[in-house]
């Protein structure tokens, strides 16, 4: 089994799991095979030092190359993908509530009918934020709000990347969302 303590894990409803990193991916096939890093090396035509960072993690290793690896010593990567709820913190999930509710509204039309206020907001965040990475997603929101990109703005308005939290960190939404919508979304939210 390949399952061991990782420093990345996951939640679902039922139950905790540990998901392993590359490395040690790599390390325990290593082990079960008796494979060295030299004849590793040898057998895949990957430098022993970059197979040494690998193992240590000081260098990254793609899925591509790990199962490149792994094929060298008879296993092939597998991935499972399963949902994962990710811990964003209070205020972000807040706002997360707050934009996904809004994006139920978000239209053509209702994106015409906004822009102006919007562009305002724009504006009057500029003249209080300062330093990156919200400068830089104040032109974002602006590209997206002058060129009608619904799909773009649902993407920043639902995602749980890091990106689409910073952006959200700057929106220009403000006021746009009914207030009886806002207090419910935000009584759910507590």
């Amino acid at each position: 089994m390949l399952a061991r303590r990782s420093s990345r894990s996951y939640s679902t409803e039922c139950c905790t799991h540990v998901v392993p990193t590359r490395s040690e991916i790599l390390q325990q096939v290593m082990r079960e095979t008796g494979t060295s890093q030299s004849e590793l090396s040898r057998i895949s035509g990957v430098r022993q030092p970059s197979i040494s960072q690998f193992l240590s993690g000081r260098a990254p290793m793609s899925d591509q190359m790990l199962d490149r690896l792994l094929s060298c010593m008879g296993y092939r990567l597998e991935i499972v993908r399963r949902p994962v709820k990710p811990d964003l913190g209070r205020s972000p999930e807040r706002s997360w509530r707050l934009h996904r509710q809004l994006s139920m509204h978000l239209t053509p039309q209702t994106l015409n009918e906004w822009r102006p206020t919007m562009l305002r907001n724009l504006a009057r965040l500029r003249q209080s934020v300062h330093g990156q990475p919200h400068l830089r997603n104040l032109d974002r929101w602006q590209r997206l709000i002058e060129g009608g990109d619904l799909p773009g703005l649902r993407r920043v308005m639902t995602g749980l990347g890091t990106d689409s939290v910073q952006m959200r960190e700057v929106s220009p939404m403000g006021g746009l969302l009914p207030q009886h919508e806002r207090a419910e979304v935000l009584r759910k939210a507590s």
